[in-house]
C-alpha cells in the first residue's frame, strides 16, 4: 500500500528520488502520467494494468471518455527506478504539473501523486477547511 507524505527535490536533470519507505511497493518500473488537479499520478504495474483495463471498457463514443483515455494514456511513460531509486520526469509531465524544484510525494492507496510543493499546500489547506463536509457526503456514500 502506497501511503505516507514525503518532501523531495527535482535535480537538475528532472530526477525525482521516491522514499525508500515506498520503493518496495512500487517496485523497479512504474507508470508515470497526467493526474488530476494539476499533478502527476505514478502506478506500479500491476495497478496500471487495471486502470488500462477500466478506460478501454469505456465507451469510445462518448467525448468526454475519449478525452480522459487520451490524457491519461497518451500522456503516460513507463519509467525506471535507477540504483538510487531515482525516476526520470518527462519534461511534457513536469510543465503539465508545474512542478519546480520542491515537491511532494504523496502516497494514495495504489498510486504516487506527484505535486509542486506550494499547490500541495493550498490544496491540503484548503481540503482541510472542508474535512467535516467532505466526510458528511461519503457518509452519504456508505464510507
Amino acid at each position: 500500500m502506497l501511503i505516507g507524505e514525503y518532501t523531495h527535490t527535482i535535480d537538475t536533470k528532472k530526477r525525482l528520488a521516491i522514499p525508500s519507505k515506498i520503493r518496495k511497493e512500487l517496485g523497479l518500473k512504474a507508470v508515470i502520467t497526467r493526474g488530476l488537479d494539476n499533478c502527476l499520478f505514478i502506478f506500479p504495474p500491476k495497478e496500471w494494468q487495471k486502470l488500462v483495463e477500466k478506460l478501454s471498457n469505456l465507451p469510445i463514443g462518448q467525448k468526454d471518455t475519449r478525452g480522459f483515455s487520451r490524457l491519461m494514456l497518451a500522456g503516460a511513460s513507463e519509467v525506471d527506478l535507477d540504483s538510487l531509486g531515482r525516476v526520470l520526469i518527462p519534461d511534457y509531465l513536469k510543465n503539465y504539473a508545474q512542478l519546480k524544484r520542491n515537491v511532494v510525494i504523496a502516497g494514495v492507496y495504489n498510486r504516487l501523486e506527484i505535486w509542486d510543493e506550494a499547490k500541495w499546500n493550498m490544496f491540503k489547506k484548503q481540503s482541510e477547511k472542508e474535512v467535516d463536509n467532505i466526510a458528511e457526503r461519503l457518509g452519504e456514500l456508505g464510507v
